[in-house]
């Protein structure tokens, strides 16, 4: 199943059967979500940098970023996938990691990139939203993802 049917996915469901909430009848002791996301740079000072630079992530004066679930326009869960070993889905990216940020205007944002040097090695659309990918500067495959807007009742 493609990583962009499962964002659509995930994004349907709450419309379908209402937000996913934690069962009185599940035991303790499970996961409930991910609390942070750590990889290793060359230069993790400079790299930091870029994303705050370029991506505009906010960084805080510890050196990472915390990006709040509630935030507007941020989907409504994480994708969690275990690709095979032989996927392209990655390249030209060598690491074995990529990590897809939502972001909420597209256009606004690949501007953005734009104006810092930086051109995505790809855009397309689908079902689930808008999708562009790049590298940041150690070689590692970003995806970014601005989901369709959720269908008015």
């Amino acid at each position: 199943m493609s990583i962009r049917i499962l964002l659509a996915l995930c994004l349907a469901a709450p419309l379908v059967g209402g937000a996913a909430e934690p069962s009185s009848a599940q035991p303790a002791g499970h996961i409930t979500g991910v609390g942070g996301i750590f990889f290793k740079a060359k230069d993790p000072k400079a790299l930091a940098a870029w994303y705050r630079d370029v991506l505009g992530l906010p960084l805080q004066s510890w050196g990472g970023a915390v990006l709040p679930y509630d935030a507007p326009q941020h989907p409504p869960a994480l994708i969690w996938n275990v690709l095979p070993a032989s996927t392209t889905y990655l390249a030209p990216s060598t690491s074995g990691l990529m990590i897809n940020y939502a972001v909420d205007d597209m256009d606004a944002f690949i501007a953005r990139l734009s104006a810092k040097g930086v051109t995505p090695l790809k855009r397309t659309d689908d079902a689930s939203g808008r999708f562009a990918w790049l590298l940041d500067p150690e070689g590692n495959k970003i995806e970014l993802w601005q989901p369709k807007p959720a269908a008015t009742q």
